[in-house]
């Protein structure tokens, strides 16, 4: 007897200019084993060519409660290949060209939360829980999560979050810096898209240098200025400044999507 198709782990819509990725194994509460990881990876890497900002959010009553433990292997060989698959996740979330904004309703622990964290904005529902996770199974943090929390909450906040392995609320996600916006449930997809259509209108070069200077491993003065000069000589002489600059000047929005 053949076996069933697998399905994909990523259902992927578009509204506009923002391509909506849905991590889709609500039987699991959206926990991603190796295979699923690989669908998320290609979807983003797709969207970033496809789409001017990206949306990601889970189905069902939670965003993803982490990697499948039931798919966890202890043989190192295995665990690597994982490890890297999920790297090259957070390094496209991180510095792909394409803004991300995390629509998180429920619950994002350990990988789940870490994939939110990667993202540009998040949006959360007021119920939405938080949590590190990987210290209650004897493991550490993944997914770039011990490179991603401390930028949001800073180092005292990130270590105390990641050893105590504590869950912490929506309320103090935002207060912390984990998140920056909480809405009611039910509506964080739709307010992470508007809030993503308004990225996608503005200059794809623009948003895309920024991003760049945020994350460059040079965060010195000297190393941000330097990059802030290049860019800006670098959009100046580009068809969006002279857009930007005439629809200034003409007292009219800007069209950067035709640009």
């Amino acid at each position: 007897m053949s076996e069933e198709p697998r399905t994909r782990a990523v259902r992927v819509e578009d509204r506009g200019h923002v391509r909506i990725l849905t991590l889709d194994r609500p039987e699991r509460r959206n926990a991603l084993d190796l295979a699923d990881r690989l669908d998320l990876l290609a979807a983003l890497r797709t969207a970033d060519q496809e789409a001017r900002a990206v949306v990601l959010t889970g189905a069902g009553s939670v965003f993803s409660a982490g990697g499948d433990i039931r798919s966890m292997s202890q043989d190192q060989d295995v665990a690597r290949q994982r490890l890297e698959v999920v790297n090259a996740v957070v390094r496209q979330l991180v510095t792909g060209a394409r803004p991300v904004v995390a629509a998180v309703e429920g619950g994002a622990y350990g990988l789940g939360l870490a994939l939110a964290a990667a993202c540009d904005l998040v949006v959360a529902g007021r119920s939405a829980t938080f949590s590190t996770s990987f210290g209650k199974i004897a493991l550490g943090p993944d997914t770039g999560l011990a490179y991603t929390l401390p930028r949001r909450v800073g180092q005292g906040r990130a270590r105390e979050l990641l050893l105590t392995v504590r869950t912490f609320d929506a309320a103090e996600a935002e207060r912390i810096g984990a998140v920056e916006s909480v809405v009611d449930d039910g509506t964080a997809l739709d307010q992470a898209v508007e809030l993503a259509s308004r990225l996608a209108e503005l200059s794809g070069p623009m948003v895309t240098g920024t991003r760049r200077i945020l994350t460059q491993p040079d965060q010195s003065l000297d190393g941000v200025l330097a990059a802030e000069a290049d860019l800006q000589v670098e959009l100046l002489g580009g068809r969006q400044f002279a857009e930007g600059r005439a629809a200034f000047l003409e007292r009219r929005r800007p069209d950067f999507i035709s640009a």
